[in-house]
């Protein structure tokens, strides 16, 4: 699934790429990608897209309007910017494409088509449909609750004293770093990567930190920046489907632990595994996987 690094990297990317250029159409193939009915996805035509940004997970692409801009078609008497909040759930990419898809696409989900040709791209891989956008005017975005919901950002960290107060619950520390309410960007790659540069269990509640372990998870948050600057020097102007994503524990169960040596360890949960080093993050215990768990009922 794309996390801040990735989304971040992606909106640069797609920002500098299409900056300027003039909507044409736009339409969505995907049954149940646009989540949104007003304004309708046809008030696109005629604007431009003015950058391409992230919220949390969520890329935004702005779309302004030059001055004279009259609203046609769908779009008749929405004169207003626009903006498309997308959320690319764990198999969804947005891309820019020199030629325009075919409607016999079935990874297309939402096709917004250039004057110049190209075509901005939500693609979605697999058969689950989970991908979606909604567009809507741009004063309405803060206040849509898949944004206004959201925690303080992960990159830049927040003050150390909001961290704290925010982890200051007695809640796993693996899921509520995922929790987006709390924190906004990590998911399920990130948070190995940021509790075993910490060097906390996944298992510990939040309300158990003291304040040195609270200054080890805020100083962690690096990690996201450092990952950004990496994507800066490896990543071409068309962002691949898959991003070579710097990680050192997470799906690497079996292998040495960079720092100590140890066998990085993993349990599985239905729909991800979480990975860790035991020497440096449980005190050496190695947790039980829950597959095993299962198997020996």
């Amino acid at each position: 699934m794309p996390e801040l690094p990735e989304v971040e990297i992606t909106a640069r990317r797609l920002s500098t790429a299409l900056a300027g250029a003039e909507v044409e159409s736009a339409l969505a193939p995907g049954m149940v990608a646009l989540k949104s009915v007003e304004p309708p996805l046809g008030s696109l035509a005629g604007r431009r897209i003015g950058a391409v940004r992230r919220v949390g997970k969520m890329p935004v692409v702005d779309f302004e309007l030059d001055e004279g801009f009259q609203a046609t078609g769908d779009g008749a008497g929405s004169a207003e910017p626009l903006s498309l909040l997308v959320h690319l759930m764990s198999a969804g990419r947005l891309q820019v494409f020199e030629k325009r898809a075919s409607l016999r696409d079935r990874t297309a989900r939402v096709l917004i088509r250039l004057a110049d040709g190209r075509e901005l791209r939500l693609r979605e891989f697999g058969t689950k449909q989970r991908a979606w956008a909604k567009l809507l005017r741009a004063g309405e975005l803060d206040g849509d609750e898949m944004v206004a919901t959201l925690g303080p950002e992960a990159w830049p960290a927040p003050p150390l004293e909001e961290l704290a107060r925010r982890l200051d619950q007695p809640r796993h520390l693996h899921p509520m770093l995922r929790d987006q309410r709390v924190i906004a960007g990590i998911g399920r790659s990130w948070v190995d990567e940021i509790l075993w540069e910490a060097g906390l269990s996944p298992f510990k509640q939040g309300s158990e930190l003291d304040g040195e372990e609270v200054e080890r998870l805020h100083a962690a948050l690096h990690l996201l920046g450092d990952a950004i600057d990496r994507y800066e020097q490896v990543i071409p102007e068309q962002v691949p489907d898959k991003l070579p994503m710097p990680l050192q524990v997470h799906r690497r169960a079996g292998e040495a632990c960079p720092r100590c040596g140890a066998t990085i360890q993993a349990i599985h949960f239905k729909d991800y595994v979480m990975c860790y080093c035991p020497e440096e993050q449980t005190g050496g215990r190695v947790l039980k996987d829950r597959r095993l768990s299962r198997l020996l009922k």
